[in-house]
């Protein structure tokens, strides 16, 4: 499976440009790569980023978390969510699974990393309690 190369690129303005709060991945299973589905905008929030996941259908994401730690400093980590609802079709969870490894290979930066079947998995106290 590969990874195109707009995927890479969109990754890259998230992460030095800020230019996106969240990326949302899907497989393209005619070109066999990891293509950019939808970004959210810098003012977006955890909410419109769930809310742009499919209910049924498996993706990769990467989103910006940003927070404040206990010494009042600003912070921002990448989190990495594998979303693989467990109503999806049990082919796309097997050709999500399997090229996760190489796709996460291509994405350096990435701080902490979630593998998600329902959304109280990666519900937003579990994102602020593995950021901080």
């Amino acid at each position: 499976m590969g990874v195109a190369d707009h995927s890479k690129s969109t990754y890259l303005e998230l992460q030095r440009k800020k230019v996106f709060r969240y990326v949302i991945f899907k497989i393209d299973g005619k070109k066999k790569e990891v293509v950019v589905e939808k970004t959210g905008g810098p003012s977006e929030n955890y909410d419109d980023f769930t809310a742009s996941l499919p209910e049924n259908g498996c993706r990769y994401a990467v989103y910006d978390f940003d927070f404040v730690t206990s010494e009042n400093c600003q912070k921002s980590k990448i989190f990495f969510i594998a979303w693989s609802p467990s109503v999806s079709r049990i082919r796309a969870k097997m050709l999500y699974a399997t090229s996760k490894e190489r796709f996460i290979r291509e994405l350096e930066g990435i701080h902490y990393e979630i593998q998600a079947t329902d959304p109280t998995e990666m519900d937003l106290e579990v994102i602020r309690e593995r950021a901080s």
